[in-house]
């Protein structure tokens, strides 16, 4: 098979990976990949929202499947494109897609079919929303952009000040783009934070192992959101009993609510969960496999990946019995200093003896190729993943490896996993 996989980050690294473990995946295209993938796939110099030059070049090279990865394309219909010219795809089409592309549509959908999720409300005028602001007595609160905002569209405001500052921001300044035009003000919950990232043929949803992101950018969550700064999994606070509550009443139901919208999602669908004391929360929809969720998720699953991602594809998802390895997974995030605001670029990268490591992959997500070199160009660089059979000793190999590399003005966070030992 010939297979094309759109995206270029720490996420397509992995999946990549995975899908070279099935021996019909005879030739990858990665587009446009990075750095660290061009050991692993054939790049191509096709960027994730160039949806014409995708179905061009997957036609002209008589791609078998492609894997859209990203929430943009996604989101922008990239599968119906694909799709349209005979080109078979994992990923949910574009009205699916709105799941993650819209939070009103997501909280809307949530309110409809009794999914629980925070209580909020929905402006689209910002005088509205400070009204709104004005009459609330308590905070923290959270505020959201409507649209995309690569993962950083969230803010949480600890009070009135920080909370009117972010409606401005969002909606007059524009500093979202478009996303901002319309924004959630959420109630503020709190527990522990759980990834699930479920695969679904719109018939069958099957949760693959949890996880925990780390969101803010430095320890004891402090700093600005980012994309996320590390993972473990299995998430230590979802236990079986919670597992079943949540595929009774969140995972079932929201599949159940996008086919009676008409919205049949097929691909993998991410629930971001709040373990609240009243039980699990939505706190939000992803389309796509998660980032950094994906690099500890997939080294975890002993199922084959392609043939599972076929099955959702032609809707067999329920003729296999998806099964995930014993043990656990740590992924550490090396980022640029500066990160997730400026920071430069073009650094070389040193591993010393950190690809050597046993049981330790490295996840090129920032990176490119100069003169043969792999240097930095992004703001989250590597994801430093290692298994064992615990999550102390997978941390511990996490940060072992992390301490081999260097680039400059490197950064990571010293404590990931450690609310979960």
């Amino acid at each position: 098979m010939k297979i094309m996989v759109i995206g270029s980050g720490g996420r397509e690294h992995a999946i990549i990976k995975k899908l070279k473990e099935n021996p019909a995946a005879e030739k990858i295209y990665a587009l446009p990949g990075n750095g660290g993938i061009a050991a692993d796939a054939e790049c191509v110099a096709i960027g994730t929202k160039d949806i014409d030059a995708q179905v061009k070049f997957a036609v002209e090279n008589g791609v078998d499947f492609a894997v859209v990865a990203p929430d943009d394309p996604l989101v922008l219909g990239a599968v119906d494109a694909l799709e349209a010219h005979g080109v078979p795809c994992f990923g949910p089409d574009k009205k699916a897609a709105i799941i993650e592309g819209s939070k009103v549509f997501s909280k809307q959908l949530m309110k409809k079919y009794s999914i629980p999720t925070a209580a909020y409300e929905v402006f689209e005028n910002e005088d509205e929303a400070l009204g709104y602001l004005d009459s609330l007595s308590s905070f923290p609160v959270v505020i959201k952009a409507d649209g995309l905002a690569l993962g950083k569209g969230v803010i949480i405001a600890e009070d009135m000040m920080q909370a009117k500052a972010a409606v401005h921001s969002m909606m007059s300044e524009r500093v979202f783009g478009q996303s901002g035009a319309r924004v959630v003000v959420e109630e503020f919950l709190t527990g522990p934070e759980v990834s699930v990232l479920a695969l679904t043929d719109g018939k069958t949803v099957v949760p693959l192992s949890s996880s925990m992101d780390h969101k803010r950018a430095l320890d004891g969550d402090k700093g600005l959101n980012t994309g996320g700064m590390g993972t473990i999994a299995p998430n230590p606070f979802y236990t079986d009993e919670i597992a079943a509550e949540c595929m009774k009443k969140i995972f079932i139901p929201t599949m159940n609510a996008m086919n009676a919208e008409g919205r049949t999602f097929k691909g993998c669908l991410y629930f971001g969960l709040m373990l609240t004391p009243n039980g699990a929360r939505v706190i939000e929809y992803n389309c796509r496999f998660g980032d950094p969720e994906t690099q500890v998720v997939l080294p975890l699953l002993k199922t084959d990946l392609l043939t599972l991602m076929l099955a959702v594809r032609e809707g067999r998802l329920s003729e296999y019995n998806v099964e995930n390895r014993s043990g656990a997974a740590a992924c550490v995030i090396m980022a640029s200093g500066g990160y997730p605001q400026k920071y430069a670029t073009g650094f070389p990268i040193s591993f010393g003896e950190a690809e050597n490591s046993a049981d330790v992959t490295i996840y090129h997500a920032g990176t490119r190729l100069e003169n043969g070199a792999v240097v930095t160009s992004g703001g989250r660089i590597l994801g430093v993943t290692a298994l064992a059979k615990t999550l102390p000793e997978a941390l511990e190999k996490s940060y072992a490896a992390v301490g081999k590399i260097s680039f400059d003005g490197a950064f990571y966070r010293r404590d990931i996993g450690r609310k979960g030992l």
